[in-house]
C-alpha cells in the first residue's frame, strides 16, 4: 500500500494511533510513506547517508509529536513533510558547522594580517601553495576577508555580509572584485 492507496484520511488514522502509542500503525505510516518523505530529504540533503539517517530521525519525531497533529492545521502528509523538511535544514546546518569548526581558515582577521593556514592542503603543492598565499596577501583587507570566508569557508554572500557586518553588495563587490585580483595574480 501506498500514500495514494492510504489517501489523507488514513494518515490521519495512522497518526491517531501512533499518538496512542500503536507501533503497528508506525510501521504502516512508514511503508505509506517513507517513499515519499526520502525523495523530499534526498533533494534537500542530496547524499543517500544523510537522507537514510535523517528518515529515520523523521519518523521517531512523528511518533514522539503525533499526538500534537491537528487536522484542521493542515493535511497529514504536508504536516510530515514539513518535519521531513526542517530536519534536512537542520542537518545541512550542523554539516555546515562541522565543516567550518574542522577548517583551519574558519575565522574573521581581526587586522591587516591573514592568517597562516596551511595553503599547501587546499593548492596541493607547495609552490602553489606559496603562490597562492603571495596573492592572497596582495588583496585589500576587506577582499581578503570575503574572499576566505566565502571560498575557503563555504559561506553564501550572505552569511558573509552577516559576519563582517557590511551591506550584501558590498561583500558581492570585494569577493568580484578580490577574484579577478587573484586571477591576474595567479596568471602571472
Amino acid at each position: 500500500m501506498t500514500l495514494d492507496d492510504t489517501g489523507q484520511a488514513g494518515l490521519e488514522q495512522l497518526l491517531h494511533a501512533c499518538a496512542s502509542g500503536d507501533s503497528a500503525a508506525l510501521k504502516q505510516l512508514y511503508r505509506n510513506t517513507a517513499a515519499q518523505l526520502f525523495g523530499v530529504l534526498r533533494r534537500i540533503l542530496v547524499r543517500d547517508d544523510l537522507a537514510q539517517d535523517a528518515l529515520q530521525d523523521v519518523y521517531v519525531s512523528i511518533w514522539r509529536n503525533a499526538k500534537d497533529y491537528r487536522a484542521s492545521r493542515g493535511a497529514p502528509f504536508t504536516w510530515m513533510v514539513s518535519i521531513a523538511r526542517y530536519r534536512a535544514i537542520d542537518i545541512k546546518r550542523s554539516r555546515r558547522r562541522e565543516v567550518q569548526y574542522a577548517d583551519p581558515i574558519d575565522y574573521v582577521p581581526e587586522s591587516d594580517e591573514l592568517a597562516d593556514p596551511d595553503l599547501s592542503s587546499i593548492a596541493g603543492r607547495d609552490a602553489d601553495a606559496k603562490r597562492l598565499k603571495e596573492c592572497i596577501e596582495q588583496l585589500t583587507v576587506q577582499q581578503r576577508n570575503a574572499v576566505c570566508l566565502a571560498y575557503m569557508n563555504g559561506l553564501t554572500h550572505e552569511e558573509v555580509a552577516g559576519r563582517l557586518d557590511a551591506p550584501l553588495g558590498t561583500v558581492k563587490s570585494w569577493v568580484r572584485r578580490g577574484l579577478e585580483s587573484l586571477k591576474g595574480c595567479i596568471q602571472r
